[in-house]
C-alpha cells in the first residue's frame, strides 16, 4: 500500500512538472516613432512635474513619483505609450540612440551593466527625473559633476 502511495505521489509530481514550462519569449512591443509634437509634449509635461515629491513606487502627481513611475505617467498621458514599470526593463525599451541623435522626449538611462536610474531628456543637455527618497522631481544637466561621471544610454520608443 505504501509503494502505491509513493507511486501516486511521484506520478502527481511528474504531471505537475510537465504542466510547467519555461516562459515563452515575447517579442518586444513596437510603437510608432514619436512625432516631434509628441516629443515636445512629453518634455513640457515632464518639466511641469518638477517639484513633485519623490516616492518609491509612486506613479502619480498626487502620490509622488519614482523615476520609472514619472516616465510611465508622462508617456501614457502624452503619447499613449505604456513603458515598462521598472528601471531595469526601461534599458530595453524602444531603441538605442546616440548622444548626437538625442531629442526631447527620449529616455536617459543610467547604469553600467543594469539600469539603475532614468529620466526624460528635455533638450539643451538637461533631463527631468525623480532622484531619490526625500527629494523631488527635478531638472538636471547631463554635464553636471555627478551625472557626467555616470554611465549613460539613450532610448527612444
Amino acid at each position: 500500500m505504501r509503494a502505491l502511495t509513493q507511486l501516486a505521489a511521484c506520478s502527481l509530481i511528474l504531471l505537475l512538472a510537465a504542466c510547467s514550462s519555461a516562459p515563452r519569449h515575447r517579442p518586444p512591443i513596437v510603437y510608432p516613432e514619436l512625432s516631434q509634437e509628441q516629443s515636445a509634449d512629453i518634455a513640457v509635461h515632464a518639466l511641469g512635474l518638477v517639484g513633485t515629491p519623490y516616492r518609491y513606487g509612486g506613479n502619480t502627481p498626487e502620490g509622488g513619483f519614482d523615476c520609472s513611475g514619472l516616465i510611465g505617467y508622462v508617456y501614457r498621458l502624452r503619447a499613449g505609450i505604456a513603458p515598462p514599470r521598472t528601471t531595469a526593463e526601461l534599458g530595453d525599451f524602444g531603441h538605442s540612440v546616440g548622444a548626437g541623435e538625442l531629442r526631447t522626449g527620449d529616455l536617459v538611462i543610467f547604469g553600467r551593466f543594469r539600469p539603475t536610474h532614468a529620466g526624460i531628456y528635455v533638450g539643451d543637455g538637461r533631463f527631468v527625473h525623480a532622484p531619490s527618497t526625500g527629494g523631488e522631481v527635478r531638472l538636471d544637466r547631463l554635464s553636471s559633476a555627478y551625472w557626467s561621471r555616470q554611465p549613460v544610454a539613450f532610448r527612444r520608443p
